[in-house]
């Protein structure tokens, strides 16, 4: 069966799985989820920008619906910003922005992990804000900026290094505010407010990712769940593994690690875990969450990439490749 075929079968297996989860009542969509998209939709009238963040590996699946239903109300911009360039081709990402700008749509690309590039994005946010209120004749001494997106798009991380180098570049003193941040999809349950500019002050509201109650794409949830925003405990280790292989072929991305090296081996891995047995928890959350943010460069996936081409190394056993997944994902 070609590739494709294997992509679109397993997606839609994963799909299945997924709505089956929902129906039984084990989703996403909890009562705190709920909360959050009752006590967005109050404010999005009332903000000055909305600052919507999207992963940069599935920029249409990764869509905020609820803006869909609660637009920005007129003269309020919404600013699509693409979370996790760095696990894209630059290239894609400034075929995404072209596509945005037709839809007259403004976009941004950020690695959140990168301090140069998360100053651009403010740098970019305060021009924005500027312009809005240049056109619009006001001289507000607060504009106020949603951050809203799905969950696990790197919001709170994003909002925390925005919130830093505002306060550094405003040379004010007193001590930061931290916003939640988990590897985990739904850890934010508050809206908080963290002050990023000064000459005029603007404050970002670091909101709860929301998804909708129900999604009927098959191949919409499984982008989900392999990116992080759907817990992988609802479809399973080994599926989402076997549809990570099989998109991977399609792309022919794997010729790229040929001439890798594997000399780190299979057991190497699965140790690595256990050296890190007493580590602080929040020090094993760090350590997951830039698994999970740099899933292309770790070496569990590697060595799926292995277990699927054997051409390429001996590969791990499906049981041996669901422990490095469950390790990188839990």
């Amino acid at each position: 069966m070609a590739s494709g075929s294997i992509a679109s079968k397993l997606a839609r297996e994963i799909g299945s799985i997924v709505k089956k989860a929902v129906s039984s009542n084990r989703g996403w969509y909890g009562p705190h989820m709920a909360a959050a998209s009752c006590a967005i939709a109050q404010r999005l009238p009332l903000v000055d920008h909305i600052v919507e963040i999207r992963d940069a590996r599935i920029p249409l699946s990764s869509e905020y619906e609820l803006l869909r239903i609660v637009p920005p109300r007129p003269p309020s911009k919404r600013i699509v910003v693409m979370n996790k360039m760095d696990l894209t081709n630059p290239t894609q990402i400034k075929e995404w922005m072209r596509y945005f700008e037709q839809q007259k749509c403004i976009s941004y690309g950020v690695n959140s992990h990168n301090k140069d590039s998360v100053k651009g994005l403010l740098n970019f946010i305060q021009a924005q804000v500027r312009e809005l209120n240049k056109a619009d004749h006001r001289f507000s001494d607060a504009i106020t900026v949603m951050l809203v997106g799905i969950p696990n798009v790197g919001k709170s991380a994003l909002a925390n290094s925005l919130h830093q180098i505002g306060r550094i570049s405003a040379a004010e003193k007193g001590k930061l505010k931290h916003a939640l941040v988990s590897p985990q999809p739904g850890e934010t349950k508050d809206i908080s407010s963290l002050k990023i500019g000064s000459h005029p002050n603007i404050y970002l509201l670091d909101t709860p990712g929301i998804l909708p109650p129900t999604i009927h794409d098959a191949e919409r949830c499984s982008k989900l769940a392999l990116t992080g925003a759907i817990r992988d405990s609802l479809i399973g280790l080994k599926d989402l593994a076997q549809y990570f292989l099989a998109i991977l072929n399609l792309s022919d991305q794997y010729k790229n690690w040929a001439k890798l090296s594997t000399n780190w081996g299979k057991v190497s891995i699965l140790e690595h875990k256990g050296e890190h047995s007493s580590s602080s928890k929040l020090e094993m959350r760090q350590r997951r969450q830039y698994l999970m943010d740099h899933t292309q460069h770790s070496c569990s996936w590697r060595a799926l990439i292995t277990n699927k081409n054997p051409e390429l190394g001996s590969g791990l056993t499906c049981h041996e490749t669901c422990a490095v997944i469950k390790w990188c994902l839990d």
